[in-house]
């Protein structure tokens, strides 16, 4: 199989995450492409006609794509399940589906500011993109403490990729001080290989 992918792209990393906790890295070719919304550059749009990665070319030449169902779908592969069966499944989806938004509303900042030129870029925009932020780390270590602290999943993946992620773009929103327990596990679920081998730099 192949996996386009960016080592930027923190939809990409907990593809590259899952692979290593599970062991399917070994059967995956890496193909590094890169690109945006106004310019695909060399996204794999042959195969994903969204031009995003991470997309996923299986051996029969067919493709699957967003994060989700890559990860989903490589999970099947898996003698390592990193989701459980019904009924935590369920929570373990909204947990991943919540850690996916803080994704997308963190990556729609950075495109504000790389894509329009200063005048152009509306700061009400930002202001709620970050809003969906902030709401899901309040509601994580609210909620789902308890899951995070239990059998490793996706769930658990997908949070602290995304918190890595508001760390690598958003540095100067200092989310840790207002979250400390949700800051502190991640700070430890960073310490697996996993995470230090797709670390982006």
């Amino acid at each position: 199989m192949k996996l386009y992918y960016s080592p930027t792209s923190p939809f990409v990393r907990k593809v590259r995450v899952h692979m290593l906790e599970t062991g399917m890295d070994a059967g995956v070719e890496l193909i590094t492409a890169a690109g945006h919304p106004i310019d695909p550059g060399t996204m794999p749009v042959g195969v994903n006609p969204l031009g995003k990665v991470p997309c996923l070319v299986r051996d029969d030449g067919s493709a699957i794509y967003d994060s989700r169902v890559i990860t989903r779908y490589l999970d099947t592969l898996s003698d390592t399940k990193l989701y459980p069966p019904e009924p935590t499944l369920w929570e373990t989806l909204t947990l991943e589906a919540t850690a996916d938004g803080m994704l997308e509303a963190t990556l729609l900042i950075v495109f504000e500011h790389r894509l329009r030129s200063p005048g152009q870029i509306s700061q009400d925009w930002v202001s709620g993109q970050w809003a969906k932020v902030s709401r899901s780390l309040m509601a994580i270590e609210d909620r789902w403490m308890d899951h995070l602290s239990g059998p490793l999943d996706m769930a658990q993946v997908t949070v602290a990729v995304a918190c890595a992620y508001v760390d690598f773009r958003q540095p100067d929103r200092n989310w840790r001080e207002d979250h400390p327990a949700l800051s502190e596990w991640q700070t430890e679920f960073a310490r697996r290989d996993s995470m230090i081998l797709t670390q982006p730099q």
